[in-house]
């Protein structure tokens, strides 16, 4: 699977375990999906995620929104496949 492929997958809404280095240094696996719509006041973001590197994504064990930094992104398990990034790029930049 490319990485096309594998932000599409991520994208779509099914539940997935990503692993990424957070921004105090510290490694966190999250349990998540996106496309959730729950708890969304209608509101929106102020800024383009994807434009800063980043997922928008609901954390199915805190049960509330998060961002994963696909910057660090170690890993990610959908369907009980394990895929290991190298070298992503989002936006015409090297991560």
């Amino acid at each position: 699977m490319n990485i096309k492929q594998l932000l599409k997958e991520m994208q779509s809404g099914k539940i997935f375990t990503a692993e990424f280095i957070k921004k105090d240094k510290t490694k966190r696996v999250i349990n998540c999906r996106t496309n959730v719509s729950k708890y969304v006041k209608g509101v929106g973001l102020s800024f383009d995620p994807i434009a800063r590197n980043l997922l928008s994504v609901y954390d199915l064990q805190k049960k509330e929104y998060r961002f994963i930094n696909l910057s660090t992104l170690i890993s990610v398990t959908i369907k009980q496949k394990k895929y290991f990034i190298d070298n992503l790029l989002i936006n015409d930049k090297k991560i």
